[in-house]
């Protein structure tokens, strides 16, 4: 095995990305076409036991059966390959061992304070309503930032009959059980016949997406209530329930999530949706300081004990600042500037931004995994202060003009914007520019992570956005791929190249976290020089004709 640089390249996918199984993904990195190509593996969350969200929605950290197996884990150790894996700091599944407590226990139950209580948290602070959560008064969450309309709860029935609401930022189903006739006349005292027809319409109602207040019940009104009660006692949740950092059990979850991830053999660890952890009344709620920085402290010192680095991810406007206050407490950042300033840069045919960009992370000292696609989209609300809100917008269309999405957070525009698309199409599907891409990224400082889909070129995927319904956007970006059509896509000169690409940057000693790297700018030609003792290597990118050569 070659040397590797200490920030070589990132294969990032799901473990269903490439072939279906984690073990397909490792017999693709065991031909030879991938030999010395990648130091690091970013295995998204869909490796653990999860239910949404692909992934992103976890019950428990064990390595999901149906995916991966831990002999493959040990497979991409013996090619010299370590991982990055998710920690999600702010939420755990409703299916989770410990919301599935609550749930059978209620008040009783060892996890009671495990979940925000949304009316504890909020007591004194705001009115009961007729539903029975608190709505807090306007001076209390003016200021807080939402991720999805109404307040952030969901309301669940607790053993005694009583609805409790508990705070839920991200996704939530509600799902209600089809009743048969059998069914409501264990619950109440009813004929065969009329279960048999009452059964029919409330299944009927339910299958047509009414919600359980909205079903007309006509003649069989006066079993309205008793309905309604086996309706919401039987009722099953999906969702992701936000975790209540003052809980000595959630510390000891955090404490036993880490050392489950450091035995995969992770080396770095993706804090996902940190900066939704920490929460008071009348803040944020979003990034609150100081407490989110005393939090990921805390984080920081169980991730020690194990030996892992942290990712804190999060995406915030250049303007704010905020990928430098967290690399000046000492963690990597997401250099989520990267992707839209090159696609700027590549498009306007000038590479100025670019290169004070370069320049500012060289100069500042900070350590930055960068990226070009990923499994998200292609950030750009991140570029407001780097680029003109013009400019923003002219990528935006251009990108969508070739087939991209634009997702605004419900409805509010400019408030948190991606566009969804593959780096390949938001290039307009050309191989002499995504190669262009490939080159600076590889030159660029950081740790390069790579989308698989833009490794093979992959172009928009319409119809799994069609196959995905309401909200499927991203799947634009996340086609799995069959290991034939990554046997075709490896016969592409723009695969092969972005392959020879990746394995200079993972084996020349020239690149390093602590090497020297000069950038500068002569008319449309960008000269990157990568020194590391004697060891030299320099890039000229062109960006009149997208070509470029290496030395």
């Amino acid at each position: 095995m070659a040397n590797y640089v200490d920030n070589g390249p990132m294969l990032n996918a799901y473990p269903d990305s490439c072939g279906g199984t984690l073990a397909d993904i490792v017999s693709v990195l065991s031909q030879d076409e991938f030999k010395d190509v990648f130091q690091s593996f970013y295995i998204l969350p869909s490796i653990f036991n999860t239910d949404l969200d692909r992934g992103f929605s976890v019950i428990d950290y064990n390595i999901n059966e149906e995916m991966a197996s831990p002999s493959d884990i040990k497979k991409l150790q013996e090619l010299g390959i370590n991982l990055k894996l998710d920690f999600i700091l702010n939420h755990a599944s409703v299916l989770s061992p410990q919301f599935q407590d609550l749930l059978k226990n209620g008040e009783k139950s060892k996890y009671a304070d495990f979940f925000i209580n949304w009316n504890k948290f909020w007591e004194g602070c705001g009115e009961m309503t007729e539903d029975g959560y608190i709505q807090p008064k306007d001076e209390y969450i003016k200021d807080m930032f939402f991720r999805k309309p109404g307040l952030p709860i969901l309301m669940v029935r607790m053993p005694d009959g009583r609805d409790v609401p508990y705070w839920n930022t991200f996704y939530q189903e509600v799902q209600y059980k089809r009743p048969t006739a059998q069914d409501l006349m264990e619950s109440f005292d009813i004929q065969f016949l009329a279960a048999e027809r009452l059964s029919g319409l409330v299944c009927r109602e339910l299958d047509a997406g009414k919600k359980p207040s909205e079903i007309e019940f006509g003649k069989y009104e006066k079993y309205r209530e008793k309905v309604m009660d086996y309706l919401e006692s039987n009722r099953r949740y999906l969702g992701q329930m936000d975790l209540n950092i003052k809980s000595d059990l959630v510390w000891e979850h955090y404490r036993n999530t880490l050392k489950t991830l450091a035995g995969y053999g992770a080396r770095i660890v993706r804090l996902d949706a940190f900066a939704y952890a920490p929460k008071e009344p009348g803040k944020k709620n979003f990034l609150n300081e100081p407490d989110t920085w005393d939090v990921l402290e805390k984080v920081k010192k169980l991730a020690d004990e194990f030996g892992v680095s942290l990712l804190p991810e999060i995406h915030a406007s250049y303007s704010e600042k905020i990928y430098e206050t967290v690399a000046d407490k000492g963690y990597m950042t997401y250099d989520f500037f990267l992707p839209g300033l090159l696609i700027y840069a590549i498009e306007s045919k000038d590479g100025s931004v670019l290169k004070n960009w370069a320049e500012e992370i060289q100069n500042k000292k900070i350590r930055v995994v960068n990226m070009l696609g990923c499994h998200d989209g292609i950030p750009l609300l991140d570029l407001k202060g780097i680029l003109s809100e013009e400019d923003i917008q002219k990528m935006i269309d251009t990108i969508v003009g070739r087939g991209g999405f634009v997702k605004d957070l419900h409805g509010a525009r400019n408030m948190y914007y991606q566009v969804n698309a593959t780096y390949y199409s938001a290039l307009g599907d050309d191989d002499k520019k995504m190669l262009f891409a490939r080159a600076i990224q590889m030159f660029m400082p950081g740790k390069p992570q790579i989308w698989y889909l833009d490794l093979f070129a992959g172009k928009n995927d319409h119809e799994a956005v069609k196959r995905a319904g309401a909200g499927g956007h991203k799947e634009i970006n996340r086609t799995n791929l069959s290991l034939e059509q990554i046997r075709k896509a490896l016969t592409k000169d723009v695969v092969k190249k972005q392959l020879d690409l990746l394995r200079l940057r993972n084996t020349n000693p020239a690149f390093g976290f602590d090497s020297n790297l000069d950038v500068s700018l002569d008319g449309s030609v960008m000269t990157f020089v990568w020194t590391n003792g004697e060891h030299k290597i320099t890039l000229r990118a062109d960006f009149s004709d997208y070509s470029y050569v290496i030395e």
